[in-house]
């Protein structure tokens, strides 16, 4: 079994089913609603479990009721818990998420800012045949890197608008959003703004953009690999899974295409149900739905 080593934020989702997202300030009544373990790391590691891989996350906690809950539920998952650090005095995060019914999503999220930065302790962690970290701690992330750079592993990068270049330049991949490329570099134009990212690393890099599919370039041409159209019933959680199925999938020894066409199928699936994390498939149903849709 191939093990993946996340880290980031782990969180607890409240999500509500609405029509349409609020625009007014008055009562609004939820079509459906679901309470989930959520956040870009916590996600991850649960679609690498669930795939099949052997996850160790490894996030940063208060020592309250949220927490309780987001561990809990990792530990159902069968995610190595023994990396989260609790602080005494803080909030663990936790989010509200409204889900339109065109599946897009609207989220809220609170997060303690005054929980330790540290994260020389990461270095105390066995080995993993891959890492992977979210730009949302970045003393957590370039620690991270670092050690998957020194072992010669790859070491993934989930790049939002909070990035820095220090962990670009510690990555051997880097996934950025559309919205997370679109703000580091300034550029609307995806070809130009990855571009740009090659200047900085020799790292891979490509860019997530929702049923679009992924973005990169190749031999400085932009590549599109598309995704599957799906019927989205939630979209919330995605490109947490996306991630996550990208990082088995290079631990597993394929190459960044297979790896993406992977991830993408894994992304797809999870939008079909609503509930964040409830959607998050298991590897037989991934690999039945890719053989439906190929």
């Amino acid at each position: 079994m191939k093990t993946v080593l996340v880290t980031g934020v782990s969180v607890i989702d409240f999500i509500f089913q609405l029509d349409e997202i609020p625009k007014t300030y008055e009562k609004f009544r939820a079509n459906d609603a679901f309470i989930t373990g959520g956040g870009p790391a916590a996600n991850a590691a649960v679609a690498v479990s669930r795939l099949g891989g052997s996850a160790t996350l490894v996030s940063r906690l208060g020592e309250d009721d949220i927490a309780k809950l987001i561990k809990s539920d990792l530990l159902n998952e069968g995610i190595n818990t023994k990396y989260i650090k609790q602080f005494a005095g803080h909030k663990s995060p936790f989010a509200s998420a409204y889900i339109d019914k065109k599946g897009e999503r609207q989220i809220v999220v609170y997060r303690d800012h005054k929980i330790p930065l540290d994260a020389s302790w990461i270095n105390e962690i066995e080995d993993h045949d891959v890492y992977l970290a979210d730009t949302r701690w970045n003393e957590g992330t370039i620690e991270t890197l670092k050690i998957a750079k020194k072992l010669n592993r790859p070491g993934v990068l989930d790049a939002e608008d909070t990035v820095t270049i220090e962990a670009i330049q510690n990555a051997s991949h880097i996934a950025f959003s559309l919205f997370g490329l679109q703000s580091f570099t300034n550029k609307k134009n995806i070809k130009d703004a990855l571009k740009e990212i090659s200047v900085i690393t020799k790292g891979w890099a490509c860019v997530t953009n929702g049923e679009e599919g992924v973005y990169f370039l190749s031999n400085s041409e932009l590549v599109n690999i598309p995704t599957v159209k799906i019927d989205a019933k939630d979209t919330l959680g995605a490109g947490d899974v996306w991630h996550g199925a990208f990082a088995l999938s290079l631990a597993e020894g394929n190459n960044e295409i297979e790896a993406v066409k992977f991830a993408n199928s894994a992304a797809s699936l999870k939008c079909t149900v609503f509930g964040g994390r409830k959607g998050i498939p298991f590897r037989q149903e991934l690999e039945n739905f890719i053989k439906e849709t190929q």
